[in-house]
């Protein structure tokens, strides 16, 4: 093997050997005044590489990069190291400038992903003299695989995070999971139960080994699906919600909220799951439309032979009334108020009372009033001092109290005590209805509201700085109006239920002592005896926590606290939040008060709300409907740069977007089109010598100019919209300007100087101009598309170690060339023109034609400066440039582009016979279908009778038929 005076000894392991690097271990020699490119042929016989590019030094973990001039003493002390060469040469182990005929995702992204996070590119430097950047993952539930939301919303985040760091910001793209209390414990139960067990059956300790084998076992599956997508984070740094370091700031949070009053244990309704069995908070409970009915009941009055008539959607829960409102200012009632009814079925007395929650539009204006089963009515008994009677319990069933329907199913009771109330005669009507329906988000199970003792979370003092932060800009909304939502939510709060009845999560860090009653709330893990009366005699509280409240604090705990440590110095608060505006309430309300209660800090500055991702028509995805979309899968058919590349297009802060098939083709095309674009301009600079090139030397063309000029003013631009957050007019700016200035235009502009080697300077600047330009556009490209650029970027002349470590281009204000773009702009103008014309006369794209401009005296110049771009581009074979030309040539055809006129003879272009009757023929069979149209439009039975969009097609098709003919004859008169 020829290549450089190195020896093979053994093979070093893959893990430490860059992709597509040929590995050899060095003998170290101290030669102070030599360089590596200027080595000796060795006695060996092998010779020096004739373009070393760089080298890359490994040992241990120690890793060292040399380019082809630094003198070798800067590898004093290095020892033994293995040799990592990445050359060209013509010599046998050449590794050639070109890429493969075809871009294959599949052989790149694996490989290079698996560079990047072996060699710590993901890692924060921790430099105290940039200034830092950091993000904090929404944590997946480790119950989860990846689905489009999980890849969008982490794509945005990569793309903010690649971007900083190529701003040679500090940057932290923190990772981790979530161990989703109410959905890990039901699938963990529903795995057991394959097996015939159930949680009672094993204990709560044999649940928790259980519990934590699953997520041994499938908690990582969700980190390594966001590897596929080019997720880079930090994983060195991943944490999980209930490992150590977040249990203890979660023990911290709850002991010091209790300390100052604001964590409490109470009685109170609380949303109830009867298949979960455990308490949900507001925001975890999904309402959902669905068809009933209004029972109106009729309840006898006490020493009256009349009767008051309730409205209810619930006929079940009446066994439980306590009493009967009505609105203090219903003028029908309130002669009634004070007296009493008495409860059919139950023969209970119950009072007939005033209070203003009562709606008089609705039924009757008298509702029924249950305080067990309705957090409304709770509350007006609180208001009343009324009675809790509970006859549903936590199974759903009737209580004893119910007498003959005890253990009856809800759904049962009900269709029961109707029919028990009607053979009585006190039904006065049933009514179809409309409403929304409380369910638990995790299993869809309607939710039963019940009275229970939990801990709560007294909101009110914490959501006020909360508040007043948002207000004074200290967190920032984007788009604003989502500030709104978290207002409104935030103004009018209730408590905060935190306590689950389930064994999965953080256990509340509260003892009972089973000797002397003392409650004990502490920080430490496990409390082994009473603080009171010193007894070993304790038992825990069963609950465990919302799992909201460790989310909560997650942008710090993550970071250490409560110690004091470098990643919070650093990197809190946060920069900005990605989330979905469905989690507003869930977690980012939350995140904002705990930050401030403890930290004294909003947890980060700005939270970029994104929208769902929906299916094609619309519709939102879900497994019912049978229209997710798997990434992963995605991926292995588009690669993960198309799939990326998808979901930024076209998207908007705050909107939903429809997810399409034919996007994600349109994306594989643009990916493809750059490898195209980029293996063009490879193959044609192999005898470019980039690093001899001096740029003083080189010889701009307007076409040069331009390209420079657009490259910086696009730089600008994507610049701005990352800073507004604006991904979609990042996604539209870039492949505007790549697919169609550079690659459609600047290309085909250079290609002339590229493929002659008589003006070998012109040749020079071509090639230089075309790879700086390709370069520079990887560099703006890889926040979004990372693997295709990192795999092309490797193969340019004078790149460094990884397009991730590459600076973020700079503008270049001097560059910027407002003329050069003007000119341009209307030579491609010119040109576009003549390619229209030539389409709109079907010319044969292979034939030469004759074009004359008839071009105002200011315009010369350009004209000039662009006539062989025009002759090239335009496919002419003679290009005649008229100064204000007086008489315009017989048969031409002819447009205008910024007061010149472009004028194309048609003998150069067709057979003008034969044109003729093909226009004649085509303008017959034009009227054919505008008659057979109108005689359709004219038929009052189609009109009426087919369908709408039936009709209103062919009132298009007639449109379009009677322009077309418009059209023909105008073409027509020009050829007579």
């Amino acid at each position: 093997m020829r290549g450089m005076g190195v020896v093979i000894k053994g093979n070093v392991p893959q893990r430490k050997r860059p992709a597509g690097w040929k590995a050899f271990e060095y003998p170290f020699m101290k030669s102070p005044g030599s360089s590596l490119a200027e080595r000796p042929v060795s006695q060996d016989g092998f010779y020096k590489p004739l373009l070393l590019i760089k080298c890359y030094f490994h040992t241990g973990n120690r890793i060292k990069v040399v380019t082809r001039k630094d003198p070798l003493s800067s590898l004093t002390g290095w020892g033994r190291i293995f040799l990592f060469i990445k050359f060209e040469s013509k010599g046998e182990i050449m590794m050639s400038k070109k890429l493969a005929k075809t871009y294959e995702p599949d052989k790149v992204e694996e490989k290079w992903y698996k560079i990047w996070e072996e060699n710590g590119y993901f890692k924060p430097s921790f430099d105290p003299e940039k200034e830092s950047f950091s993000i904090v993952m929404p944590p997946p539930n480790i119950t989860g695989e990846l689905h489009v939301g999980h890849a969008f919303d982490n794509t945005l985040q990569d793309i903010l995070t690649r971007w900083k760091r190529m701003k040679d910001y500090n940057t932290l793209w923190l990772p981790g999971t979530d161990h989703a209390s109410i959905a890990t414990e039901v699938r963990v139960v529903e795995k057991m139960r394959e097996e015939g067990l159930e949680k009672e059956d094993v204990g709560r300790e044999g649940f928790l080994e259980k519990a934590w084998e699953w997520k041994e076992k499938y908690g990582n599956r969700i980190t390594k699906q966001l590897r596929k997508i080019g997720s880079s984070c930090d994983w060195s740094r991943e944490r999980f919600t209930m490992d150590e370091g977040c249990s203890r700031a979660v023990r911290e949070v709850f002991v010091e909220l209790y300390n100052k009053g604001l964590i409490y244990q109470g009685d109170y309704i609380v949303n109830w799951c009867p298949d979960c069995k455990t308490t949900l908070s507001d925001i975890e409970v999904e309402h959902e439309d669905k068809a009933s009915h209004i029972w109106h009941l009729r309840y006898p009055l006490k020493d009256s032979e009349g009767y008051i008539v309730v409205a209810t959607t619930r006929p079940e829960t009446m066994l439980g009334d306590t009493a009967v409102a009505v609105n203090p200012d219903d003028e029908r009632y309130q002669d009634l108020v004070g007296k009493t009814a008495i409860l059919p079925l139950m023969n209970r007395e119950i009072p007939i009372i005033a209070d203003d929650y009562v709606d008089k539009e609705f039924g009757t204006g008298m509702v029924k009033v249950t305080p067990a089963h309705d957090p409304n009515d709770f509350e007006i008994g609180l208001r009343h001092v009324l009675e809790l009677i509970q006859v549903i319990n936590e199974e759903a069933r009737m209580t004893e109290i119910t007498g003959k329907y005890a253990g009856m199913d809800r759904y049962e009771c009900r269709q029961k005590v109707v029919e028990d109330l009607q053979e009585l005669g006190l039904i006065e009507k049933i009514e179809d209805y409309q409403h929304a329906v409380g369910q638990c988000y995790r299993c869809d199970t309607v939710i039963e509201p019940l009275v229970s003792k939990q801990w709560y979370v007294k909101m009110k003092p914490l959501a006020e700085p909360a508040i007043k932060a948002a207000k004074e800009g200290r967190v920032r909304f984007v788009p604003e109006r989502f500030l709104k939502t978290y207002l409104n939510w935030m103004e009018n709060i209730r408590d905060w239920c935190i306590s689950r009845q389930l064994w999965w999560g953080h256990r509340i860090p509260v003892w009972y002592c089973q000797d002397c009653n003392e409650v004990i709330v502490s920080k430490e893990e496990i409390v082994k005896e009473c603080t009171k009366c010193g007894s070993k005699n304790l038992k825990q509280d069963e609950d465990v926590l919302d799992t909201w409240f460790s989310s909560a604090l997650w942008p710090f705990s993550t970071m250490g606290w409560p110690e004091k440590t470098k990643e919070l110095e650093c990197f809190y608060p946060t920069n900005v939040l990605v989330t979905g505006f469905d989690i507003i309430f869930f977690w980012v309300a939350r995140m904002i008060f705990m930050g401030l209660e403890f930290l004294d800090e909003v947890p980060f500055r700005d939270v970029y709300i994104h929208g769902l991702i929906r299916d094609a028509q619309g519709r939102k995805m879900s497994k019912s409907l049978g229209n997710g979309v798997d990434p992963i899968e995605v991926i292995d058919k588009y690669g993960a740069d198309a799939l990326r590349f998808t979901l930024i297009t076209g998207n908007t802060p705050g909107n939903d977007m429809r997810f399409r098939e034919e996007k994600l083709e349109a994306s594989r095309n643009f990916a493809n089109k750059i490898w195209n674009a980029s293996r063009f301009i490879l193959m044609n600079i192999e005898d470019l010598p980039y690093d001899t090139i001096e740029e003083s030397s080189l010889q701009y063309t307007l076409a040069d100019r331009w390209i420079i000029s657009r490259i910086n003013r696009v730089t600008e631009e994507v610049d701005k919209a990352l800073n507004k957050y604006s991904f979609g007019e990042v996604s539209k700016i870039l492949y505007d300007f790549i697919w169609s200035e550079f690659c459609d235009w600047y290309i085909e502009l250079i290609k002339p100087r590229l493929y002659q080697d008589q003006d070998l300077s012109q040749k020079r600047t071509a090639q230089y101009i075309g790879v700086m330009v390709l370069e520079r556009i990887l560099r703006l490209l890889h926040p979004v598309m990372p693997f295709i650029t990192e795999e092309i970027w490797q193969q340019l002349p004078g790149t460094g170690e990884s397009i991730m470590l590459s600076s973020w281009p700079e503008i270049n204000s001097g560059d910027i060339d407002e003329n050069s773009e003007e000119k341009m702009n209307i030579i491609m103008d010119i040109i576009k023109s003549i390619r229209n014309i030539r389409n709109e006369m079907k010319v044969n794209p292979g034939k030469r034609i004759k074009a004359i401009l008839n071009v105002p005296e200011e315009k010369r110049e350009i004209v000039e400066e662009g006539y062989d771009y025009i002759k090239n581009l335009g496919h002419l074979n003679e290009l005649i440039v008229e100064i204000n030309l007086a008489e315009k040539p017989e048969k031409v055809s002819t447009a205008v582009v910024s007061g010149i006129e472009v004028i194309l003879p048609l003998e150069e272009m067709i057979d003008i016979n034969k044109e003729i009757e093909r226009l004649e023929k085509e303008i017959e069979e034009m009227e054919n279908e505008i008659k057979r149209a109108e005689g359709k439009l004219a038929n009052q039975g189609f009109v009426n009778k087919a369908p709408r969009e039936l009709v209103e097609r062919e009132r298009e098709k007639l449109h379009e038929y009677q322009n077309k003919k418009e059209i023909l004859i105008a073409r027509l008169s020009e050829l007579r």
